[in-house]
C-alpha cells in the first residue's frame, strides 16, 4: 500500500468530480499526474544541469564549425 495524502478542491470541482465517478477512476488519474509531474521536474533539473555544464566549456575558435564539416566532406 502506499502513503495517504489529501488536498482541498471548491466545491463546485468536487461536485463535477462527484458526476463524473462513475466514469473517472480520480484516485488513479491524481497518481498518474502527480507520477508525470515528478519525472517533468526530474528532466527540467537534468536539462539545467547540463546546460550549466554546457556553460562552462570553452568556445571553440570561429571557423572551427566550418572546417569540421569540410574535412568531413573531404574525408569520403
Amino acid at each position: 500500500m502506499g502513503d495517504v495524502i489529501s488536498i482541498r478542491v471548491p466545491p463546485e470541482i468536487k461536485r463535477e468530480m462527484d458526476r463524473l465517478r462513475g466514469e473517472v477512476n480520480w484516485s488513479e488519474e491524481i497518481r498518474e499526474f502527480i507520477k508525470s509531474k515528478i519525472e517533468e521536474y526530474k528532466r527540467r533539473r537534468v536539462l539545467k544541469e547540463v546546460v550549466a555544464y554546457i556553460e562552462t566549456l570553452p568556445t571553440a575558435p570561429k571557423g572551427t564549425a566550418e572546417r569540421l564539416v569540410r574535412e568531413d566532406r573531404d574525408s569520403h
